[in-house]
């Protein structure tokens, strides 16, 4: 679902079709700012990019001119929306149903006024090259201004490449939730419990990196993508002493993060939304209380906290 970031903007992942009537989308972290009058979208949650990063794709809210379901036009394209900005139509596809009406909503309630602003500069039509020095490494990123009945529309060419959170090469999106291959097959030892991709602190570095997340009867492992063989590392539930809405998000200023302490270390992870978040913590405070069962005083040995 979409939700309100620390700046008061609207944010969340959604699939859009970048190159137009191309039939990929790709997943991309979308930020309706009415401050600044655009709606953005990122590889990721800039609080998980290099600092400056630039978006890949942007439009001014004062030249959409409508926003709705578009699942009609689009039968293959479940929970798809469009975005009518002059003579171009952006196609979006959201999470689910719920999502779909929420950001549709959002959009229609910021773009009220389409008209451009008085004295607004319009940029001349151009496609140029951009260098991205968001990185340690240059590098070359290619971006495409397209002025549409008077709209300037700034989208990214590259045509190739991976998207990011569940995004193939073709561009097509996997279903929420979606296991790893290889425990799709019959060979399952334990019942997954909760799947999906979460932002973690590195241990060394303090970095963070997005990884893809299984809990299951007994642990919660993580690998670096939801193809992996084998997960990076695995927390035994029987070591969780603590799992609760984090403490220092205001320190670390991110949204939707929530702990894990074990008896060795304490992992932060950051959800996609407050949603994501609470739905983590109720999952894994579960499976350690099943796990424990009530007659070891499951409560007594594990501390969780919901704060909604």
């Amino acid at each position: 679902m979409p939700y309100v970031d620390r700046q008061n903007r609207i944010c969340g992942f959604l699939d859009i079709e970048e190159m137009e009537n191309s039939g990929k989308f790709l997943r991309r972290y979308f930020i309706l700012d009415t401050m600044d009058s655009s709606l953005m979208w990122f590889m990721d949650n800039p609080q998980n990019l290099p600092e400056g990063t630039s978006n890949v794709g942007s439009i001014k809210l004062t030249y959409i001119s409508k926003v709705s379901d578009a699942t009609k036009l689009r039968p293959k394209a479940e929970f798809c929306f469009v975005i009518n900005a002059g003579m171009r139509k952006f196609y979006l596809q959201a999470n689910d149903k719920q999502d779909l009406v929420e950001w549709v909503s959002e959009l229609n309630k910021a773009t009220k006024i389409t008209v451009p602003k008085s004295g607004e500069q319009v940029a001349p039509n151009t496609a140029e090259a951009c260098v991205d020095t968001s990185s340690s490494a240059t590098k070359q990123v290619s971006y495409k201004t397209e002025i549409v009945a008077g709209v300037p529309i700034i989208t990214t060419t590259q045509e190739k490449g991976e998207g990011q959170n569940g995004a193939d090469k073709s561009g097509l999106r996997k279903p929420p939730g979606q296991l790893p291959y290889y425990l799709s097959r019959s060979n399952q030892d334990q019942s997954v419990i909760k799947t999906g991709y979460c932002v973690k602190q590195g241990a060394v570095m303090k970095n963070w990196k997005r990884r893809y997340f299984m809990l299951d009867d007994n642990a919660l492992s993580y690998f670096k993508t939801d193809m992996e063989r084998e997960p990076l590392k695995v927390i035994l539930l029987k070591e969780v002493n603590k799992v609760q809405e984090c403490k220092q998000s205001d320190l670390m200023m991110r949204d939707n993060l929530f702990e894990l302490v074990t008896t060795t270390r304490t992992f932060y992870i950051q959800s996609d939304s407050p949603e994501e978040m609470h739905g983590w913590i109720k999952a894994i405070s579960g499976a350690i209380v099943a796990q424990r069962g009530p007659g070891r005083s499951a409560a007594s040995r594990l501390n969780v906290t919901l704060r909604h």
